[in-house]
């Protein structure tokens, strides 16, 4: 089992540098620093343990060993199906089908997409736990980022901050949307008297979704959406106080005429890859039971 390494052979101008000010320039956080010093990684140049006191020399090979991860206690690995898409050292690109938890619950213990990463994790000798970065809905379908160590996770989570991941969706609104394109842009706050609801909100933080009519059939309307914000449930609330409610979508009123789930699909995703430095970009057709209805 090979934990995760990176390693860089110093250039000219990197010559002279403090390791520390050269972690710290290719986004290696104090957290991930400490966790190296204390939780079992190390740093060598040239094979050799170093501190981060270390001044680079040119032609010096900067090698940074990072803490073995583990599970956290109460995570199975499950020997269970992934549909992976995309896979090399940094990350996975997974599609979910629809029905499938993306971490366990006390309702759904088992079957999550965390409890067949870390079976499969197992089963390749990958050293390291779930780092979920684009999760979904139980009941939503699509493509899911999985970053494969922790420090990955943090590069992705810049990314997010700074908007540089971009999703869209597929889905299906009860009634007929008469603009054939528009922008929700309403705030969005957990409902106070549930756990799990979310509703438009003036004390609600920011939250912005922009839509295009793909078509309209008989009873709904078929939508692609691009999410400006993350905000939980946000396609699902701002399509709600639409007055056009996802299909299956009981939680937010919708019927479930045509779909005993909400009908949305993550359908494409597009990120910068911070270690083969391009952007890359998938897609994925709607599954089986929304393909049916139209």
């Amino acid at each position: 089992m090979a934990r995760f390494q990176l390693q860089w052979e110093i250039s000219v101008q990197q010559s002279g540098k403090m390791i520390r000010e050269f972690l710290k320039e290719n986004d290696i956080s104090k957290t991930a620093l400490t966790d190296i010093k204390f939780a079992g990684g190390f740093i060598a140049v040239n094979d050799t343990e170093v501190t981060v006191r270390y001044e680079l020399k040119e032609g010096d090979v900067l090698k940074v060993s990072f803490p073995e991860e583990s599970p956290s206690e109460g995570m199975k690995g499950e020997d269970l199906p992934l549909d992976i898409l995309y896979e090399d050292g940094y990350v996975l690109v997974v599609n979910k089908p629809p029905g499938m938890s993306t971490i366990p619950s006390r309702e759904h213990p088992s079957g999550s997409l965390a409890n067949r990463l870390i079976g499969y994790y197992q089963q390749i000798g990958l050293m390291s736990t779930t780092h979920i970065v684009t999760r979904l809905d139980r009941d939503t379908s699509g493509i899911v980022l999985i970053a494969k160590h922790r420090h990955v996770h943090h590069l992705f989570s810049q990314q997010q901050r700074s908007r540089e991941i971009h999703r869209m969706y597929e889905a299906f609104a009860e009634g007929g949307v008469k603009q054939d394109t528009g922008t929700i842009e309403v705030p969005i706050a957990r409902k106070k008297d549930s756990i799990i609801e979310r509703e438009v909100s003036e004390e609600g933080q920011y939250a912005c979704t922009h839509y295009k009519v793909i078509s309209r059939k008989k009873g709904f309307t078929h939508l692609r959406l691009k999410l400006e914000t993350g905000r939980t449930h946000q396609i699902r609330v701002h399509l709600s106080w639409l007055g056009h409610p996802l299909v299956g979508d009981e939680l937010y009123g919708g019927r479930r005429d045509f779909l005993n789930r909400q009908a949305l699909h993550c359908s494409s995703l597009s990120f910068y890859h911070p270690f083969l430095q391009k952007t890359l970009s998938f897609e994925e057709p709607l599954p089986e039971d929304m393909r049916c209805i139209l």
